[in-house]
């Protein structure tokens, strides 16, 4: 053979036995990397590209506000609160008429309210007149009437639960929840207006927190009283709350004919 002929064959078999080792380390070097697929920045072991574009996407959560009615709630007016008031009574709803009268007297936010016990409200055997609890918002104590009909009613829901003086005073019907609690409250609110022909809506817990609270601003104009019983810090906060510059400006719009 001749000598052009030797190399020309000596170079093909180089070519194919290169080839054979490049496909050897790619096989070796895909076996290697099972165990990580690296396709890019910011990928960790076992990820994909899917994996990254999903990590990679905003998740965008819907507005808890979309579609609902916000802002202050609506204070019930007289005719509002026996309206449920008797409902409650002529249903014998014990417990319900006791939680409704008391978020009435005490302005209470539904935090503080929930967890009111026994011994909050009473003195010894007795239900007491007054009391005094501390706020959980504003860690600050913060005291509230209790009326007659409110007294009368804890007292027959206290004897019909036969609860103790170191018991929840609404406790819940759920063995989760040692008390009834916020959510369950908001439900039963909305139960109530519901039943008297109100758009659930518009009312809500809040409503009962500033039912009294207009009411007697309404009769006395004692806006630092209003302050004391809501347990406001500042005296603008009461204002927000009662929503009073604007209702007043209307008000006295209504009584000025031109």
């Amino acid at each position: 053979m001749c000598g052009m002929c030797i190399s020309r064959v000596t170079f093909d078999l180089t070519r194919l036995a290169r080839k054979q080792s490049l496909a050897a380390d790619s096989v070796g070097s895909a076996t290697a990397h099972t165990s990580h697929v690296d396709t890019g920045p910011g990928l960790t072991n076992g990820s994909t590209v899917m994996d990254q574009l999903i990590r990679s996407t905003p998740y965008r959560r819907e507005p808890w506000n979309k579609g609902k009615l916000v802002g202050q709630k609506a204070p019930l007016k007289l005719k509002d609160i026996w309206a449920i008031r008797v409902r409650l009574q002529l249903g014998e709803r014990a417990r319900e008429l006791a939680l409704f009268n008391l978020a009435i007297d005490s302005k209470l936010r539904s935090c503080d309210l929930v967890k009111l016990r026994v011994r909050d409200v009473t003195h010894g055997d007795r239900i007491a007149a007054r009391a005094v609890v501390m706020q959980q918002k504003t860690q600050r104590p913060v005291q509230f009437e209790i009326t007659e009909q409110t007294r009368e009613s804890l007292g027959a829901w206290m004897r019909r639960a036969g609860l103790r003086a170191d018991d929840y005073l609404f406790p819940s019907r759920l063995r989760a929840s040692p008390h009834v609690s916020t959510r369950q409250y908001a439900r039963i609110v909305r139960s109530w207006v519901s039943q008297i022909g109100l758009d659930s809506a518009a009312y809500g817990t809040h409503t009962l927190r500033r039912t009294k609270a207009s009411l007697i601003y309404r009769r006395t104009k004692n806006l630092r009283a209003v302050q004391l019983l809501l347990g406001h810090t500042k005296l603008e906060s009461t204002v927000r709350y009662l929503g009073i510059e604007v209702d007043d400006a209307l008000e006295m719009a209504e009584q000025t004919e031109v």
